[in-house]
């Protein structure tokens, strides 16, 4: 069973061409033109030992914000492509990522309700270029997107850098842990019988 997802979604705004691997082994191919997100995918491509590729040319000139959310759409539609109907899999995760003095977690129901709840607090408001803000338009998008149940939450931290990476790593490894088959589990993980 090869579990692979690939979107491309153009707009006026942006272009973006992803594509998911679940069963990887932490490779990734990165270009969106924002180099701090670029940095923050590979986090997921490593840590959750994740496939990820993603082009991606957007009216940067403007602002990030439209690249950063159509980046978020189209690497949660992505993984959604992956998972099909999700048969199998663990489903519930959660995950401690600590960097340095940052801790964050994550925890994740892949569960076909797509909600998040964003307790990440940065003090800093940009990053060499980056906005911080768009953070949480990255991780809303994908978790819509993805069909994904988010929860992600600041337990401690100072440094923006590590409280963002933090976070990305931390759904990182609860995305492993969740997206994981189990030998146990034959059908859909839902009384319902559909995770969509």
């Amino acid at each position: 069973m090869s579990r692979r997802g690939r979107v491309v979604r153009e707009t006026g705004e942006t272009r973006v061409d992803a594509a998911w691997a679940v069963d990887g082994t932490g490779r990734s191919d990165i270009a969106t033109g924002i180099p701090f997100l670029d940095h923050m995918l590979a986090q997921i491509a490593r840590h959750g030992r994740f496939d990820l590729t993603v082009t991606a040319t957007g009216d940067l000139a403007v602002d990030a914000h439209h690249t950063v959310e159509d980046v978020g759409i189209a690497l949660g539609r992505a993984l959604r492509d992956a998972l099909g109907d999700g048969a199998g899999i663990r489903r519930f995760a959660s995950a401690h990522a600590p960097l340095d003095e940052a801790l964050v977690l994550a925890v994740a129901d892949v569960s076909g309700r797509p909600f998040l709840h964003y307790g990440v607090p940065v003090a800093r408001q940009r990053l060499g270029a980056y906005d911080t803000d768009l953070t949480e338009e990255f991780f809303r998008a994908f978790a819509v997107n993805a069909g994904i149940t988010l929860h992600l939450v600041l337990l401690h931290g100072r440094n923006a850098h590590h409280i963002v990476e933090a976070a990305f790593k931390a759904l990182a490894l609860a995305l492993d842990r969740a997206t994981e088959l189990d030998p146990r589990i034959r059908d859909v993980p839902s009384t319902k019988g559909t995770l969509a």
